[in-house]
């Protein structure tokens, strides 16, 4: 299977930040010095969060160490939704240059704000993150993120151009013409959620066109969680090095943590940007390294709209650094506010997802359908077999597919196979879940 070649892979030493091969005290010192200048910035100019901090009898004074970050109060979604649309702002709107926005579909949307200074900081992190998935100056990225309020598009488009790439800004949908480009231009580097790039080498398929015949060498995918199979899936079927991006809009966007194409043994986190802490869910307290919890981030060096101990939602254990010195995250298990508990078994998606995947013949899209009947939850998987040829063997698999879920992720579920390009495809984020209670 077609690779980077091992020049392109080898790890270019001279040309990283020096920041990314510091010494671990080295790079703790620069994170205490940033986190007292970002708590004591958020304190002083962003009324609400100061309220939070009187509440507990947190100062910035208080910050002494790294450890003492865990004195002062979590920021959570709702509070960004309580300050709609400008109340979390740092600096006055008019020092803005940007702003972007959630969806809302849930309620009022966040909204982040960004000074000329974080776009900066924001596109220099991109083009780290790039750089660190194997993407070098001169390359030509095709971008299938979605741009607008949402970060993704934006944020790839802005960092390919500091790091000296050429950009396609495609945006998502339109999916034959993105193999259209794909083909006519060659591209070496492809950003998109990981479920797109799916849906993109099936438009592939049914255009006629190998996807491994598109010339791409990397792929930059996020947004979403993903597993392990799905990765093999985008790199069997485009022939590429299928890396995992990691950002959320509230702390940035795409790029606070990036995997190494050298590894790609899990997000490397920007530590240089973002301290992390890992929490227990359930009480708040801060957890060890490598013990799985949810992340925390809070943001070193933002100017418009700093972020302390924001909770991520995100199922994570923060692991030693390897191609770098800063750690990495464990692949995300799923979201704390996603899990599904169906008859006292905890269950997400993604750990489905891996069964669904490890078997050929079923395709990797899939949908899991929550119900209610007489008070007990019910979970059905939607599964879709790989083409028409398969069908029959899809449902054969099912029995076995309804095992090793039973057996690994410890939940009793139905399963149910549908015609092949029946389950919804997804421009953006996929809809794993359809809650029908």
């Amino acid at each position: 299977m077609p690779r980077l070649d091992a020049t392109r892979r080898a790890a270019d030493r001279a040309a990283l930040d020096p920041i990314e091969i510091a010494s671990r005290d080295e790079l703790t010192a620069l994170q205490l010095e940033r986190l007292r200048w970002s708590v004591r910035h958020a304190y002083t100019h962003v009324a609400p969060y100061r309220a939070q901090c009187e509440a507990v009898g947190a100062h910035p004074d208080d910050l002494r160490d790294l450890a003492d970050l865990a004195r002062f109060p979590f920021t959570v979604k709702d509070d960004l939704r309580q300050a709609y649309p400008f109340g979390r702002f740092a600096v006055p709107r008019e020092q803005l240059a940007r702003l972007h926005a959630s969806s809302g579909t849930t309620g009022k949307p966040t909204v982040v704000g960004y000074t000329a200074r974080d776009i900066e900081t924001w596109a220099a992190l991109v083009a780290r993150s790039i750089r660190a998935a194997g993407g070098r100056p001169g390359d030509l990225v095709h971008i299938a993120y979605g741009y607008g309020l949402f970060t993704g598009g934006l944020g790839a488009h802005y960092g390919a151009e500091r790091l000296g790439c050429t950009v396609v800004p495609m945006s998502g949908g339109n999916t034959e013409k993105q193999v259209q480009l794909l083909r006519d231009f060659a591209p070496q580097v492809l950003m998109c959620t990981p479920s797109y790039a799916l849906v993109i080498a099936d438009a592939c398929d049914q255009l006629g066109v190998d996807p491994s015949s598109l010339g791409l060498a990397v792929g930059i995918h996020g947004a979403e969680p993903w597993s392990e199979g799905m990765r093999a899936e985008i790199e069997r079927r485009f022939g590429i090095d299928a890396t995992d991006i990691y950002g959320l809009s509230e702390v940035m966007g795409p790029g606070v943590a990036q995997e190494c194409v050298e590894t790609k043994d899990g997000p490397v986190l920007w530590e240089d940007h973002f301290y992390p802490e890992i929490i227990d869910p359930e009480t708040g307290i801060p957890l060890p390294d490598g013990t799985p919890g949810e992340l925390v981030l809070t943001s070193l060096t933002k100017e418009g709209m700093p972020v302390i101990r924001y909770r991520t939602r995100d199922r994570t254990a923060l692991l030693p650094g390897t191609a770098r010195t800063m750690r990495r995250l464990a692949r995300l298990s799923g979201r704390t506010d996603d899990m599904l508990i169906i008859r006292g078994v905890n269950v997400f998606p993604s750990q489905l997802e891996e069964h669904v995947v490890a078997l050929a013949v079923f395709a990797p899209h899939y949908q899991l359908e929550v119900r209610r009947a007489e008070r007990l939850d019910t979970l059905t998987l939607l599964l879709e077999p790989r083409d028409a040829a398969t069908a029959e063997a899809a449902k054969a698999a099912v029995a076995d597919l309804l095992h090793r879920v039973k057996v690994h992720v410890g939940v009793t579920c139905d399963a149910r196979v549908v015609l092949p390009g029946a389950i919804p495809r997804s421009l953006g984020k996929a809809q794993r879940v359809v809650d029908l209670r």
